[in-house]
This record gives C-alpha cells, sequence and structure tokens, in this order.
C-alpha cells in the first residue's frame, strides 16, 4: 500500500477531531483516494485495492467522513458499503464533472483530489446522482441479461443470412424465434454444412431467451404488483413496465411526471444565446435501454396494430405535420408522452382511460 503522505499517519489520529472531506478515483483493479481537512489541506493520500475487504480496512475504521466518487462500473456497491460503514456518500455524475473527465493532467491521484476539493465546495457542482437498492439492481441484472442474449441473437441471426447471400442463396423465413438449422434444408449441402452449427446456436439463444421471459414474467407478478397499472396502456408489456420500475425504483423522486422524459434522455436539449435558439437533438441521458423499450413501445402505439388512444392520434398528427422526418420525430415525442404516462399511472393508481377527451371526467392525459 503506498502512501504520498509520510505524515498521514502521525495525523491519523486526529481525524476524530476534523470535519473531513474525500475524493475516491475508482479504478478496476485499484483506486486512489485523497482526504481533505476542514481548510483544504491534504492530510492523506492513498491507493488501495478495489475490493469490498480493501474498503472496509480503509473505511471502516475512519470518522463519519464526505466521501465523493463517480459513476462507473463499481460505483454502486461501493457507494452502498461505504453508506454501510456511516459515511456520507456523494456519487457524481461522470459525464458532468468536466474538470476530470476533460483535464489535460489525467492522473488517478489529481482526479481524487479534484473529486474531494468540489465536494468540500460543494456537492452540487458534482451533479449527484442516486444509485438503485440491491434488490432493484438484482432484478435489473436478469432483464440486462437477457438483452445480452438478444442482441447476440441478433448478430448471429444477421452473420447467417449474410453468408447465405453472398453465397447467391437466401435462408427461409424472417422471424428470428424460429431460426433453427431446419432453415438451412434448402441450401446447397457445402453451405448446409457450413451453417448448420451457427443456427444451432441461434436456436440454443431462444431457448433460454424463453427461460429469461417466463423468470421475468414470474418476477414481475411475484415482487411488483405495479406492473399491472402500467400494463393498462396497449403497447406496454412486461419488459417495458419491469424496466421502467426498476430503473426509476422510486416513483416520487421526481416532482412531476413531466421531469421523467427529461430524466431518459427524450427531451431535446438547449443552447439558446443572444438571439440563436438552435433546434437540438434529444439528450441522450439516462438509461439507453430503457429509453429504447420507451421507443420500441412508441413504434407499437403508432403502427398499424395500435389500439385508438388520444396518444396514438396525438403522434400521428405530429407525424403528418412533421415534413420529411415528421415520423422520426413523432416517435421521439410519443416516447416521450408514454414515459410521462406511465409515471403518473405509477404514482396515481388511478384506471387508464385511452380516450380521455372523448369522456370527461377520466384520467387526464399527463402532457
Amino acid at each position: 500500500m503506498k502512501k504520498v503522505s509520510t505524515a498521514a499517519a502521525k495525523q491519523g489520529k486526529n481525524f476524530s477531531e476534523q470535519k473531513l472531506t474525500m475524493g475516491l478515483d475508482l479504478g478496476d483493479r485499484s483506486s486512489w483516494y485523497c482526504v481533505l481537512e476542514e481548510a483544504g489541506s491534504i492530510v492523506l493520500e492513498q491507493k488501495l485495492s478495489t475490493t469490498p475487504k480493501g474498503m472496509k480496512e480503509a473505511f471502516g475504521a475512519m470518522p463519519r467522513c464526505r466521501i465523493a466518487l463517480e459513476t462507473g462500473m463499481h460505483s454502486p456497491w461501493i457507494s452502498r458499503l461505504l453508506s454501510e460503514l456511516g459515511h456520507e456518500v456523494i456519487v457524481a455524475h461522470a459525464r458532468n464533472v468536466r474538470l476530470i473527465g476533460e483535464s489535460r493532467k489525467k492522473d488517478d491521484r489529481l482526479d481524487g483530489q479534484t473529486l474531494a476539493r468540489l465536494a468540500r465546495i460543494d456537492p452540487q457542482l458534482l451533479s449527484p446522482v442516486k444509485h438503485r437498492s440491491a434488490k432493484a439492481q438484482a432484478d435489473l441484472t436478469v432483464i440486462r441479461a437477457r438483452a445480452g442474449l438478444v442482441r447476440a441473437r441478433t448478430a448471429l441471426v444477421s452473420t447467417a443470412r449474410g453468408l447465405a447471400k453472398s453465397y447467391g442463396e437466401r435462408l427461409r423465413g424472417c422471424n428470428v424465434r424460429n431460426m433453427n438449422p431446419e432453415k438451412a434444408e434448402g441450401l446447397s449441402p457445402e453451405l448446409q454444412r457450413a451453417l448448420e452449427p451457427l443456427l444451432a446456436g441461434i436456436e440454443s439463444l431462444s431457448e433460454r431467451i424463453a427461460e429469461y421471459n417466463e423468470q421475468i414474467e414470474e418476477l414481475a407478478e411475484r415482487s411488483y404488483p405495479q406492473v399491472a397499472l402500467l400494463q393498462q396502456v396497449k403497447g406496454v408489456g412486461t419488459l417495458i413496465a419491469l424496466t421502467f420500475l426498476l430503473t426509476l425504483e422510486d416513483a416520487h423522486r421526481f416532482r412531476k411526471s413531466r421531469d421523467v422524459g427529461c430524466y431518459l434522455g427524450l427531451q431535446p436539449g438547449r443552447r439558446n444565446s443572444g438571439q440563436s435558439e438552435p433546434q437540438m437533438h434529444i439528450s441522450k441521458e439516462g438509461d439507453p435501454y430503457l429509453r429504447t423499450l420507451l421507443v420500441q413501445g412508441a413504434h407499437h402505439i403508432l403502427g398499424p396494430f395500435g389500439a385508438d388512444s388520444d396518444l396514438r392520434r396525438w403522434g400521428l398528427k405530429l407525424a403528418e405535420r412533421g415534413g420529411k422526418s415528421g415520423k422520426k420525430r413523432a416517435i421521439i415525442a410519443t416516447a416521450r408522452k408514454l414515459a410521462v404516462l406511465l409515471h403518473r399511472l405509477w404514482v396515481s393508481g388511478e384506471v387508464y382511460e385511452p380516450l380521455p377527451n372523448s369522456e370527461p371526467g377520466r384520467l387526464a392525459m399527463a402532457a
């Protein structure tokens, strides 16, 4: 364990008498932390292993202090561990801390100092975020694991079809869920031999995905009754509803349902300066997987099989007047409005009426 400050050990006895602020720069194998006293002087800089044991040894006996760390792969479990040890933990939004991300002197030790000094001056400068609970993260891992298999299956199907086309032939059928070695029966013998193991792998992935689907349905029914509230909206299935609940976790963290659209990055960015007000793309902040699912739900709502509703009518009307890219903008706008609606149903627990404007007194459509 390397110590930069040799005087740190002597000052350790005075830790309990001071109000300490710490910056913790996380690495995959090792991390670096910097401790500041009330006046802003560095009293300790040290390296430690990024393991539960290393964290407990370094911070378990330390008096309560404010610890700032950036979002990353290890930040969820480390922030929970440090909170259990009695410390005040601030998880900084890594994309918003430009003093670190865009610094020309990129160094773990200096990053730890920067985090500590920002947390000492004003924690709001770090754009603090709140990590979900361990249970919510474990349940969400099931959904993310399924998503990984779906991506792998899509890549393998694209590979199989591309190889067949480059040989002047085509695989029968277009449903990836039914892709199996039988689809190669009409191909030439040499191409069959080449693709059969690949198609067998795709079939195996589809079976694993089906198992995950059953697991997700059981999880929603057993632990998350709020899923039924969100599924009242046609086009929202168990996967979208459960991912929405687990990603947001706390419905009351937002003052207004309208804030959910901004949180998920579905709101256009702003760069107003003087008389210039350019039209920006959506910010794409927040969880990208949930944003993708909401866009898929919007595609269904505005598609040929979407049920009649005020949301569908609004989206189709927006698509008609939008010009060349009107349909794309309408999909994104419908996804944002869908997120707001789902949060409103979650908070209120009301029965969803798809055409509230036709029958006054029902649940008002969230703006």
